[in-house]
Parts: C-alpha cells; structure tokens; sequence
C-alpha cells in the first residue's frame, strides 16, 4: 500500500529545499573552490559545499541532519513523546570525517558519535529507535523502502527518513585518483562530463499512514525497487538497475509509460551515466514519447547517501509546481541518451502526477522510487 509523505525537507549547498529548487530552475550552479581540504595532493580543486556557520558543532553531518529532523517533525505536526516515531537515516560515509580529525589532530573520538542517534534524539526527543544506514550512495532510497515497511507492518505510528554526507579526505583522494585533470564541475549526460565531484547536504521526510496526516500531506510514496546485484566493486551493472525500476513498478501497481519525470541518478561519471541512459532507454523507449529526464548533481554535486532524498525533494516541489528543472551543467546528451527527453537549458512546464526517483550505488545497491501527488 502506499504511504503519505507530509514533509519533506533538504538541506544542499545552494541553501534550503525551496531555495534550491528555485536556484535549479534558474540553471545555477553551487561549485566552488575547494575548501578545509588539501587541494593540490588530493588532485581535487573544487566541491559543493555547505558553509560552516559559526558556532555550529562538529561533527557536522550530525548537525545538517538534526537540523533537517527537526524541521521536518515541526513541518509534519509530529510529537514523538506521544507517537511512535521511528528516524531512519541514510549515509554513504557517516562521520567519517570526525575520525579523518582524529587521525591528523589527535584528541578524542567518541565511537558513539559516529552514527545519528545522539544527533537525532537530541533533535526528536521521544523517538522510538534511531537506525543509521550506510547504504554508499543509494541509502537514502533504501531508508524509504524501509520506512515504507515499517507502517505497512504496524511498527510505527511514523517514520522520519532522513540522509546526511559531508566531504571526506579519502573520499577526495579517490576521485583525484581517478581523474588526469581536476574535474571543474559536475556534468550530467554530457558527451563531455568530466567526472563527479563531491556535494554535501542532509535531507528528511515524514512518511505516515493514509488517514493518518496531521497537515495536508505533499505526496504519496507507492513503492521503491530494490537490488542489490554485487556485479563489480564500483562500476554499475544495467540488469540490476533494470530490475531495481520493475520491482518499483510492480509494488506500485504502475507501468512505466504513467511515469511523468524521472530524477535521475546522473553522476557524471564515464560509467554510471551511459549505463543509467541505457537502461532509461530500455524500460521508456528512445521515440520521444517518454518521461522528462532530470538530474541535480550539476547544481549540487554528489551527495552521496543523501542523493535519493535530495531528488525527493526536487521531485515534491515538481509535483507541486508543474514544472520540471534542466540538467545544470548539461551541453550535448552523451550518445546513449539521446533518444531521453532530457530537460535542457530552461525548465520545463509538465502535468506532474508521478515522479521516478534513482539512486544507485556502489557494489550494485540499487533504489528506484516512485511518487505521486497527493490525494
């Protein structure tokens, strides 16, 4: 069955959700030099970043993600002392970077703070359980097919499904191993990309049962497909991220020419992005007649875990607003999508009623979500 979703906040480095669909839809870009991190040894110049305001703790994916709770529950007309409120929270690299300190500075590590629970609680006091998903860059869409089952099994009156990521060093260190020339910015389904660069940014999203919203409800979440292939360390395989969209189709109840726009993965990479385009092209048809295609990484960089609800967000707006923002940073479509309707250079006004999320990562874990308008 489908669940509500009744908030849906993101936090990215072009500022909050509403500010950042505005910044998309105006074709922006949040590159900047790269700061906090050795630039020359890394072979990395530049990042998506968030400003580190002052006085605001470390570590800091805890902070962006406790933050992104708590207006969230506020949004949703939650009380956790009185619910039983569930957080579930995506991540490709916790708080790595909390250790990365340790190491180079010395000082004390708390292993406790190396996941979300304190940050969480601290944010919803009386919540249930706190569990922290290390899913690579797929864990945010994960967190929803999880948070989708706990209602649909009766575990929780409510599930927070949240996602943070901040910039590591050795995350750095090997993406400037991959590449003979820094990468300048993020190129979705360019024939030219250059590779990904990092973005950080935490996201969340209230999901409750039908009948059960306190405020009017933002959409509906129908079903996520899963898989999880093992086809190779890093590169994606195609059949998993097939069967990823038929699993996500099939719990729906729904076919895939219903689909309006698809949020793609779209990291930029020599990889991913021919492989995601194939399978587009596969599952819609190459005629024209398919969904728009879009894509956020070229105004916000790779989040990470926090990619899916980072789309999610966008995709709400979407649903909301009838249109549709361009692939930032996208010039000529890479052969192996140009039969997409990818959006380019200005945004496009659509009937939105359903909207398809990807996120794909490492080790082929997979998450295709589907959302509609609300009822």
């Amino acid at each position: 069955m489908s669940v509500l979703v009744v908030s849906c906040v993101a936090r990215t480095c072009l500022g909050d959700d509403a500010e950042t669909f505005a910044a998309l839809l105006r074709g922006e870009c949040g590159v900047s030099s790269l700061r906090h991190f050795p630039a020359r040894q890394l072979n990395v110049t530049s990042g998506y970043q968030l400003p580190r305001q002052r006085g605001e703790p470390a570590p800091y994916a805890g902070s962006w993600l406790a933050g992104c709770v708590t207006e969230a529950v506020r949004r949703a007309g939650l009380d956790p002392n009185r619910q039983r409120v569930a957080v579930l929270a995506g991540t490709g690299l916790r708080e790595l970077r909390a250790v990365e300190r340790w190491a180079l500075d010395g000082g004390a590590v708390c292993l406790e703070d190396l996941h979300f629970t304190g940050p969480v609680r601290r944010a919803a006091p009386g919540v249930t359980s706190v569990l922290t998903l290390s899913n690579a860059c797929s864990a945010g869409g994960y967190a929803l097919a999880l948070g989708q089952d706990l209602l649909e099994l009766g575990e929780a009156d409510a599930v927070v499904v949240a996602a943070a990521d901040t910039m590591t060093e050795s995350m750095l260190a090997m993406i400037g191993r991959f590449a003979d020339e820094p990468a300048d910015r993020v190129r979705p389904f360019d024939s030219g990309r250059p590779g990904v660069l990092l973005g950080e940014g935490a996201a969340a999203a209230v999901l409750v049962p039908e009948g059960e919203a306190a405020v009017p409800p933002v959409a509906r979440m129908l079903a996520t497909g899963l898989s999880c292939d093992a086809h190779h360390e890093t590169a994606p395989d195609p059949d998993g991220i097939r069967r990823a969209m038929a699993g996500a189709f099939e719990r729906a109840g729904r076919a895939a020419r219903e689909v309006d726009v698809v949020y793609a993965h779209g990291t930029g990479t020599v990889l991913n992005d021919p492989a995601e385009a194939a399978v587009l092209t596969d599952v819609f048809g190459s005629d024209g007649a398919g969904p728009l295609v879009t894509a956020v990484k070229g105004a916000v960089g790779h989040t990470s875990g926090t990619s899916a609800l980072t789309s999610l967000a966008m995709a709400v707006h979407s649903l909301r607003a009838g249109v549709v923002p361009p692939v930032v940073g996208l010039r000529e479509p890479l052969g192996e999508g140009r039969g997409l309707r990818l959006v380019r250079d200005r945004p496009r006004s659509a009937d939105v009623r359903l909207a398809q999320i990807n996120a794909f990562g490492f080790g082929g874990v997979n998450a295709v979500s589907l959302i509609a308008g609300p009822p």
